[in-house]
C-alpha cells in the first residue's frame, strides 16, 4: 500500500475530502503534514487555514470555536477533529504564502515540511519534540 493510499483512507483525510473544498483556498497544517509524507501513521486532528475567500463558506459548517494558541475564531467539524482558521499561529505566518509555497499530495495542500518543522521549533512544546526530530531527520 502505498503513502497516498494509506493516506487517502485516513478516515479524517476522507472528512475533508467530502467538504469538496477547494484546493487552492486552504492548506493543512500542525502534524497531518508528517502524515501525508509517510512520516508517521497517525494524527488525532487536522488543523487547516484558509483564504478569506473561503472562510466565508466554512463559517456555516460546524461549531464555532477559538484557537488554542491564538484565541482566534475557528470552525470545527468531525467532533473538533477539523479545525479551520484563517490564520497560522501569529501574523508572521501569512495565508496565502503558506498555501502557494505548500505541497500537493492527492489533491490537498499540505503545509511544507520546512514550515511545519519552523512551526514546532517556535512552540517546541513536549508533543512536538518527536516531530522535531523526525523532521530533522528526515532533512526537513
Amino acid at each position: 500500500m502505498t503513502v497516498t493510499t494509506t493516506l487517502l483512507e485516513h478516515c479524517l483525510i476522507r472528512s475533508l475530502r467530502e467538504l469538496h473544498l477547494p484546493p487552492d483556498d486552504y492548506v493543512v497544517f500542525g502534524s497531518a503534514p508528517l502524515l501525508a509524507h509517510g512520516l508517521c501513521g497517525e494524527v488525532r486532528d487536522l488543523d487547516i487555514v484558509v483564504r478569506d475567500s473561503l472562510w466565508c463558506q466554512i463559517s456555516s459548517y460546524g461549531k464555532a470555536a477559538r484557537g488554542e494558541i491564538t484565541g482566534d475564531p475557528v470552525r470545527t467539524v468531525c467532533d473538533g477533529r477539523i479545525q479551520f482558521s484563517q490564520r497560522w499561529v501569529s501574523a508572521d505566518w501569512d495565508t496565502d504564502d503558506l498555501i502557494e509555497r505548500a505541497d500537493l499530495i492527492a489533491g490537498i495542500r499540505f503545509a511544507s515540511l520546512s514550515d511545519v518543522l519552523a512551526y514546532k521549533r517556535s512552540l517546541n512544546r513536549p508533543k512536538d519534540r518527536q516531530d522535531i526530530a523526525t523532521l530533522i531527520m528526515h532533512g526537513s
